[in-house]
């Protein structure tokens, strides 16, 4: 696995939820593109997929539990927030970025809370769903499962319910600029080191954009998507894990 969607392998810590992972899926269907001034998702419209914006390898996050922000900082911290607790259904297109600078592409499906589906187009064999409670990332090809606690990924952030970040996890960061409102949260683990996520939403629109996670090897991951739509509704089976077959049953 090389490369991780948004949690996985290379260390799931999740960090490595977006360390290593590439992987396959299923044909998408047609997606509703976001529209233009930050409404629900306009169906029928689809975007062409973004080149994501890769994070300078360089960057020196500073890191402290004494780190102050301003009420600007503060007020664009409450804003990415309030979107991520609005959304309770998310669908959409995604173009990863692994740590190697190799892409990819496939769906994903997000029906909270816990619960995501992500599925690699071909030729990679791979899928990662989340149940609520655990991840796993399996690879149809070599017919293996690897079983992550959700509670040990980045991915629960974006997976929760509602969450306020300032006092829900620890922002190192929060900058905006024309294009972008940029959050980055650190998580610091006894047996696995630090690991950052990096959520960057539209400073116009104030929807989703990409996310990076750095796992605490420092490697980065990247997650750019597009044409999301909010009003899909899914089937629960499409979050439902066997832990004794490495197949997933196909959405739809």
């Amino acid at each position: 696995m090389a490369g991780v969607l948004l949690v996985t392998a290379a260390t799931m810590t999740v960090a490595s939820v977006a360390q290593t992972v590439p992987v396959p899926k299923p044909a998408p269907k047609a997606r509703d593109a976001a529209p233009p001034s930050g409404g629900p998702a306009i169906s029928g419209a689809t975007q062409a997929p973004p080149n994501p914006i890769i994070p300078d390898p360089r960057r020196n996050v500073p890191s402290s539990i004494f780190q102050t922000f301003d009420d600007k900082q503060k007020a664009q911290a409450a804003k990415v927030s309030a979107y991520l607790s609005s959304l309770q259904t998310l669908v959409g297109n995604f173009v990863q970025v692994g740590p190697d600078g190799s892409k990819t592409q496939g769906d994903f499906y997000i029906q909270k809370p816990g619960k995501m589906r992500v599925e690699y187009d071909p030729p990679s064999p791979i899928d990662i769903v989340a149940d609520g409670s655990s991840v796993v990332v399996r690879d149809r090809k070599l017919a293996t499962q690897d079983v992550y606690p959700l509670s040990q990924t980045p991915l629960r952030f974006l997976l929760s319910d509602r969450i306020d970040l300032m006092k829900d996890t620890n922002v190192v960061n929060v900058s905006a600029d024309d294009l972008f409102i940029s959050v980055t949260i650190e998580e610091k683990q006894a047996l696995v080191g630090t690991s950052r996520l990096l959520l960057m939403l539209g400073a116009k629109d104030g929807q989703l954009k990409q996310w990076t996670v750095t796992d605490p090897q420092g490697y980065d991951t990247t997650f750019a998507v597009y044409n999301l739509d909010t009003t899909k509704k899914l089937d629960p089976n499409m979050f439902k894990i066997d832990f004794t077959n490495y197949n997933v049953p196909s959405p739809g």
